[in-house]
């Protein structure tokens, strides 16, 4: 079904058709709309800005782009086309017919996926808010706000589903998803992660790449869902979410370039010299990977869950492309990975492969991660130095699962409280990192001019030049 933008709401699942529904989406609607005026970016509400508008659920030519003032913005409801005669890929129920409503048994465990999912969209929205006001670029600003009404888009995915398939339960459900705000001593968003303050760029390409791939695989395990409209919704989702890890992936790219650019003229790697003339030296960049990737890890969950085996086994969440795998069931196999030994060792441990269905998409998005930072590697091996950007160990940094609380050094290896605290400096952004980073936080608001401490892109947007003005200020 085509996206129907003569409507209050654009959609291509029938609203029209059911008054009730649509009704309590228009209520929810001006809700939404104060909720961006108040905690999405701040005093850019009447910039008129280059966004993507999604027009189609076609992967082919499925966006238009133009200028939109981002209270104007065309939010909407958009699932992929439905596969016909689907049938669920995995576990218990494998090879039986999708449920296009929510069977009642499913019933609590599917909302509070959709509201864990759908809670995480407006608070990365929260986080972000600040950052226009330090852009190195227009080119970045614009980038900046189409995740963000990106992530108010995926927000509206999710309370289609809660108010389509949920009743008075779901309503509730996503009334509180605009109660709750980032970082909120009160009422915080549900994962830790996205508590996070992000008050600077560095840590905004740090969250786009590791925390938006968390969201990625997320999504990806959902897309394989028995519940259709979950499943469909997820699919588009990952359509949008694409360009949310290119930003991050280019941005740490560009940050590296321009480092490498400094240490080149300098002919020096000492971070003094190089923070001396406003680039981030590379072992701070390191200290960066290190807190966003290891705050990423813990959204996947234990390494063993008894809640993900089941979810596999009745069919409500499965394993990313779960299509590569051969065995669908998982009834066999056995998941081996280390864990601590109380006496400062390591032992290994073995567990059903269903009880390790988080391991195993935990170790499909750290592969997925390392292709980024290889790239990254290439840059700094072509400019002539031997420094090496790398993940730092899983068990490195976790609050939750088997290394939930352990002192872990990045490399993998127990160490002493007392050692991890000497040594965290090294390891993450002490609190002079960010003041440094912060001090670099200046805005750059000219057609084609870039801050001093990241280099230009390699093109533009949609095949306009790098110098376009994304971003008309008011």
């Amino acid at each position: 079904m085509a996206i129907d933008y003569q409507e209050l709401i654009p959609n291509n699942v029938d609203l029209g058709a059911n008054r009730t529904l649509q009704r309590a989406l228009e209520h929810w609607q001006p809700r939404f709309l104060d909720w961006w005026r108040g905690m999405g970016p701040t005093d850019f509400q009447a910039a008129e800005i280059y966004l993507r508008t999604a027009t189609s659920v076609d992967a082919q030519g499925w966006a238009s782009y133009g200028q939109v003032r981002m209270p104007e913005y065309r939010w909407g409801i958009f699932l992929a086309d439905a596969v016909p005669d689907r049938r669920i890929g995995f576990g218990d129920e494998f090879g039986k017919p999708v449920w296009n409503q929510v069977p009642g048994e499913h019933r609590s465990t599917l909302r509070r996926l959709i509201v864990t999912q759908g809670d995480t969209e407006p608070a990365s929205v929260e986080q972000q808010r600040l950052l226009g006001h330090s852009c190195p670029s227009l080119y970045d600003l614009r980038n900046l706000f189409q995740v963000n009404v990106e992530e108010g888009r995926h927000l509206w995915a999710m309370v289609y589903l809660l108010h389509a398939y949920f009743g008075r339960d779901g309503r509730e459900e996503a009334e509180e998803l605009l109660a709750r705000h980032s970082g909120d001593a009160d009422k915080p968003r549900i994962l830790g992660t996205f508590n996070e303050p992000i008050s600077d760029w560095l840590s905004f390409f740090m969250f786009t790449y590791f925390t938006d791939r968390d969201g990625k695989f997320q999504l990806k395990s959902l897309a394989e869902s028995g519940f259709d409209p979950l499943a469909r919704t997820c699919q588009f989702m990952l359509t949008e979410e694409a360009h949310h890890m290119f930003v991050g992936d280019t941005g740490i790219a560009r940050i590296v370039k321009r480092t490498l650019e400094v240490m080149k003229e300098r002919r020096s790697e000492d971070p003094a010299v190089i923070r001396g003339v406003g680039a981030i030296d590379l072992p701070l960049i390191q200290r960066y990977l290190n807190f966003w990737f290891s705050s990423s890890l813990d959204l996947f969950g234990a390494e063993v869950s008894s809640n993900a085996a089941s979810y596999f086994a009745t069919g409500i969440k499965g394993r990313p492309d779960e299509g590569n795998y051969e065995d669908h069931r998982a009834l066999q196999g056995v998941h081996r990975f280390e864990g601590p030994d109380g006496a400062g060792g390591i032992r290994n441990e073995e567990v059903p492969l269903r009880n390790a269905m988080n391991e195993v998409t935990r170790g499909a998005y750290i592969r997925d991660c390392e292709i980024g930072v290889k790239r990254w590697n290439r840059l700094i091996a072509k400019a002539g130095f031997t420094f090496e950007l790398t993940l730092p160990s899983p068990r490195f940094r976790r609050t939750i699962g088997a290394w939930g609380g352990a002192a872990v050094d990045p490399s993998g290896t127990p160490v002493s409280t007392d050692a991890w605290r000497a040594n965290a400096p090294a390891w993450i952004p002490s609190d002079a990192d960010r003041r440094f980073v912060q001090s670099l936080m200046r805005p750059v608001l000219e057609p084609g001019k870039m801050a001093a401490w990241i280099a230009p892109p390699d093109r533009g947007i949609n095949n306009l030049p790098v110098d376009y003005q994304y971003v008309h200020l008011h």
